[in-house]
């Protein structure tokens, strides 16, 4: 929709090679932005890039502070950031080791972290914006995800807690999707369910009162409106993408 245009803006979004990534990118790009692929898969993100009217990659592991602090020195402008990159655990507490705990905070929340701090200068020079994707995982208790709900809870707060201290100078927002049909998805699948993949998808798709999961372009739409000046009046918004899940 033409309200929802951001010519000429430049968007940066982490974990963009894949999955809603790869979306956000796809539908930010169609809409008028330049946008930055931020990623550690070389090959995936290149390919991307090569497929969008004015597109770069950013080859970065967000959980490495230098690397994160040469990236963005490198960069002249930034509009909006979405920060996407994140990464799954399955196990209760009592499943859950120390180093697993420590590793999915390193990804889904210090670099999420490393990632906002880093851009903040360009993004205060610009007004821009930051659209954090979250998990309904952050909102409610998720069967086997102690660690997983953990990082997406903090997420949520973190993203809460940017919008009051800088409540007129950027916009920052949150989305929470429920379970989105990704290669995200498929790699659980492969892992935990290898020889009943079609019954535990099975099982996904009806965890939703809307009977299906989610599609990773129904996500990005999300994202590009919350980017978009028709939201300039949403901030400390956490948004739920989930099929009725949380309302169930």
């Amino acid at each position: 929709m033409e309200k929802f245009r951001v010519d000429g803006l430049t968007a940066l979004v982490t974990g963009g090679a894949s999955g809603i990534g790869e979306a956000v990118c796809r539908a930010f790009a169609s809409a008028g932005a330049d946008v930055l692929i931020l990623d550690l898969d070389k090959e995936r993100s290149e390919a991307l890039a090569a497929q969008l009217p004015s597109a770069k990659t950013l080859i970065c592991d967000i959980t490495r502070e230098a690397a994160v602090q040469e990236t963005f020195a490198g960069l002249q402008k930034l509009d909006i950031l979405v920060n996407n990159a994140g990464i799954g655990l399955v196990g209760g507490i009592e499943e859950t080791s120390l180093g697993d705990f420590q590793n999915i905070f390193r990804v889904n929340v210090e670099g999420l972290f490393l990632v906002t701090r880093s851009a903040m200068p360009l993004l205060l020079s610009a007004s821009g914006v930051i659209v954090n994707i979250g998990s309904v995982a952050g909102l409610i208790g998720v069967k086997r995800r102690f660690a997983y709900c953990a990082t997406k809870g903090a997420v949520i707060a973190l993203t809460r807690q940017l919008a009051v201290d800088y409540p007129t100078q950027i916009r920052a927002n949150c989305i929470c999707p429920g379970t989105v049909d990704t290669p995200f998805v498929e790699a659980y699948l492969d892992k935990y369910h290898k020889d009943e993949k079609d019954k535990v998808r099975g099982e996904l798709n009806q965890r939703q009162p809307i009977g299906r999961l989610g599609n990773p372009d129904e996500i990005a739409s999300m994202a590009l409106y919350l980017a978009s000046p028709a939201a300039s009046f949403v901030t400390g918004s956490v948004l739920t993408i989930d099929g009725g899940w949380t309302a169930a």
